[in-house]
């Protein structure tokens, strides 16, 4: 499981730096059109402070608690797809519905950031 966390985190870490250079170069003009710009980085941004996050479950996986750790990936994979994924969708079609799915990305964020304290606290001694 922890090389394919580390499999996962490192597209994930390509995705990120393609999107970000994307945004920042051809849809700059476009982003800042309709006043989305912030809003696109703010994906970005997340969807890589999570990379590490990823990569720090992987690296760690032998030594924290290995069924509470699968859940914090997957909930990181659901807050990247809900709130990352929503915030792309918003600036690539400017529709706000998709900005009302990005809270229940957040709140799998939130998620996996409680299950690595508590793998943390569970951890193999």
């Amino acid at each position: 499981m922890n090389t394919h966390i580390l499999s996962i985190a490192s597209i994930l870490g390509v995705f990120s730096i393609a999107l970000g250079a994307l945004g920042a170069h051809l849809l700059e003009d476009y982003l800042i059109s309709i006043e989305r710009l912030d809003t696109f980085e703010t994906a970005v941004k997340y969807q890589f402070y999570h990379v590490f996050f990823l990569m720090f479950l992987g690296f760690n996986y032998d030594r924290l608690n290995q069924r509470i750790v699968k859940y914090a990936f997957y909930a990181v994979c659901a807050g990247l797809l809900l709130f990352s994924g929503s915030l792309y969708l918003l600036c690539l079609t400017n529709n706000i519905f998709f900005g009302l799915v990005t809270p229940f990305g957040g709140v799998s964020f939130i998620c996996a950031w409680l299950l690595l304290l508590l793998s943390l606290k569970n951890s193999v001694k």
